[in-house]
C-alpha cells in the first residue's frame, strides 16, 4: 500500500465514532468507584449509550446538563438495560429509574437535576445506593456545552 492510499484511510478512521471518544471521569458512590464517560455537549448527550452491546461493570455515562431542570431520559436505539440516577447541583441522588432497552418511555428527574448517571441495570440497588447519597467527583466534570 502506498503512502498516498493511506491518507483516505487515515481520514476515514479519524472521522469514525471510535475516534470521537468522550472524556472519562472517575466518580465515587460511597466506597464504590465508577468510570464514567462524560456527555457534556448536545451531540454526546443525544447519542448517549445508543447502539452499544455491553458496558463493563462499574462503568457508566454521566450526562452533564447546561441547566438544572426536570430532565428525562429514554432508551431509543439503546440495547442495554440501564438504571439512571438523577443528581442535583451538589451531586445528591434525587431518584433512580430502571429503563428497558429499545423503549421510548420517559424516565424523568423528580426535581431539578444537573446530572444524570446511567449504569447497568440494578447497579445502584445492588450496591445499596439510594436517593440522598452524594456522587463524588462531579466537580472535575467538563462544563456543559
Amino acid at each position: 500500500m502506498s503512502y498516498s492510499s493511506l491518507i483516505p484511510l487515515i481520514v476515514l478512521l479519524a472521522s469514525s465514532p471510535a475516534a470521537a471518544q468522550m472524556p472519562v471521569l472517575e466518580l465515587t458512590a460511597g466506597f464504590h468507584r465508577i468510570e464514567a464517560e462524560v456527555a457534556a455537549n448536545d451531540a454526546n448527550r443525544m447519542r448517549g449509550l445508543m447502539n452499544r452491546r455491553s458496558m463493563p461493570a462499574n462503568h457508566g455515562m454521566l450526562f452533564v446538563f447546561v441547566v438544572a431542570a426536570r430532565h428525562c431520559m429514554w432508551m431509543r436505539n439503546t440495547n442495554l438495560p440501564l438504571s439512571v440516577a438523577f443528581l442535583d447541583d451538589d451531586g445528591r441522588i434525587l431518584n433512580i429509574e430502571n429503563m428497558q432497552p429499545q423503549t421510548e418511555n420517559s424516565h424523568c428527574a423528580a426535581n431539578a437535576a444537573r446530572y444524570a448517571l446511567e449504569m447497568n441495570l440494578d447497579w445502584f440497588s445492588s450496591k445499596g445506593i439510594q436517593p440522598g447519597i452524594r456522587i463524588g467527583g462531579l466537580e472535575k466534570s467538563p462544563r456543559p456545552q
